[in-house]
């Protein structure tokens, strides 16, 4: 069996020594061996289960929790294994949403807008009226699905990302509703809203549009976001884009 010392295992992982001594001390991962001498030695299973700490880690999962669910006896390592991925899907997903909406607010130069558009009670209040307006609709019972489940930082940071992507088409009013530059940006908000809140076919994006400059509160936070004019400007090219 191949041994490890505790300074190779830090060369090799990049994981501090005394990291590795303080895994020890809570019970997370302990050397296979320890020596006359008092030297730690680790085998390849021992790497293998560092290899589990570490992405856990990453994923943000505390220590206690992480030393609970390597030590639960019904852990399987290969539908951990399954499971770690998809949690670091989701994060890389979340963090390209976030890269998207720094990158619309880059293209805006000057920042002004407040992305924190509702409080939570204002939130609660356009979802009930929503639900009793389209509740019966594919596009409710998708949020209901998906975007709903979401918790309420998610939906705010959500909502940030489409205002952006509405400021970002208010940007280029000045080219004209129907500017190819600005029908990519409509065919973005559209993919933006399918995978952020529901599916988004044409038919639910014009009936968006509509919304945004005839409810009063849209149309107020789209022009707080992208100027004056924003929610007019962006009802019009999709309108255009859903023709």
């Amino acid at each position: 069996m191949h041994m490890q010392t505790v300074h190779q295992v830090s060369e090799i992982t990049s994981v501090s020594v005394r990291t590795l001594h303080h895994y020890d001390q809570l019970g997370l991962l302990k050397p296979s061996q320890v020596t006359e001498a008092g030297y730690r030695l680790y085998d390849d299973k021992a790497l293998k289960r560092l290899q589990s700490i570490l992405i856990y880690r990453e994923l943000g999962f505390p220590l206690k929790e992480i030393r609970a669910i390597l030590d639960d006896p019904a852990y399987d390592p290969r539908e951990a294994l399954a499971r770690q991925i998809q949690l670091l899907e989701s994060q890389r997903k979340r963090l390209d949403g976030i890269i998207a909406f720094a990158r619309d607010m880059e293209k805006q130069g000057e920042i002004r807008m407040d992305f924190q558009v509702f409080d939570k009670s204002e939130q609660e209040k356009l979802q009930a009226e929503a639900k009793e307006k389209w509740g019966s609709t594919a596009a409710w019972q998708g949020w209901e699905q998906q975007g709903a489940k979401h918790s309420h930082q998610q939906q705010v940071q959500d909502g940030n990302r489409l205002l952006a992507k509405l400021a970002a088409i208010g940007a280029l009013r000045e080219k004209g509703p129907d500017a190819p530059e600005v029908q990519q940006e409509v065919a973005a908000l559209q993919q933006l809203i399918t995978d952020c809140f529901y599916p988004c076919d044409k038919e639910t994006l014009r009936g968006l549009g509509q919304m945004y400059v005839m409810d009063e509160r849209f149309a107020r936070n789209i022009d707080k976001a992208g100027g004056e004019g924003t929610a007019q400007f962006a009802s019009q090219a999709i309108e255009v884009y859903c023709r």
